[in-house]
Formats: structure tokens, sequence, C-alpha cells
């Protein structure tokens, strides 16, 4: 089996594109203020709609959800968090977690990331 897409729901899905496609190489797929799309190098589509068109107020996930970019080794974790960092992101230092070397954070668009090896 080969995951074909996830849509995520988010509060401004050119935001949210714009960003996933900085930090972690998605390559667009175009989209506007209600639909983007974005995939990865296997072909995985990301969709993110906008939050509105489910006629919610806001963007609601459970704690514990979140997205996560596996990276090939310590080093590229961090010099995303660094990067975020030098950014103006608020991310905390990347730490040894769950057996990975990792750090978690608040996406634009109202989600959470976890970058880890």
């Amino acid at each position: 089996m080969k995951l074909n897409h996830l849509n995520l729901t988010v509060t401004d899905p050119m935001e949210t594109h714009d960003f996933l496609a900085k930090y972690f190489g998605l390559r667009s797929l175009g989209g506007n203020k209600n639909m983007a799309f974005l995939a990865d190098d296997d072909g995985a589509v990301i969709s993110l709609t906008n939050v509105k068109i489910g006629k919610e107020a806001e963007v609601r996930y459970p704690a514990t959800f979140h997205v996560g970019f596996m990276q090939p080794n310590e080093e590229h974790v961090n010099a995303i968090n660094q990067r975020l960092k030098d950014d103006g992101y608020d991310v905390a230092p990347p730490s040894k977690q769950h057996g990975s070397w990792t750090f978690y954070f608040n996406a634009p668009g109202g989600f959470m990331i976890e970058v880890l090896c």
C-alpha cells in the first residue's frame, strides 16, 4: 500500500503551502485561497483546505495530532531548526525523544509538525 494524499484543514492554504515548500522541499501543485496542493518526492500529495470551506471558525486538531518530516540525520534536523529560528519561528531546540532526535512546533495554518531522524 502507498499513501496517496492527506488533506489538512488550515487557516490560509497559500501561506501553509509556501511554508511547506520552503522548509521541507515539497513541490507545488498549485493553489488559491481555498485549496492548495503539494507533492513529496514519492508522489504523495498534501492538500490544504481552508477551514472556512467546512464552515468552521477555527482549525481544531487533537493535541497529539502532527505531521512528521523524517530527515536523514541529526545535522539536517538541526539545520531546519536553526533556519526556522533565524526566520523568527518559535521552535524549541531538538532533543532526544522516543528514540529520535526531534523537535515539534506549531506551523502556519494551525497544526503541529515534528522534524526528526
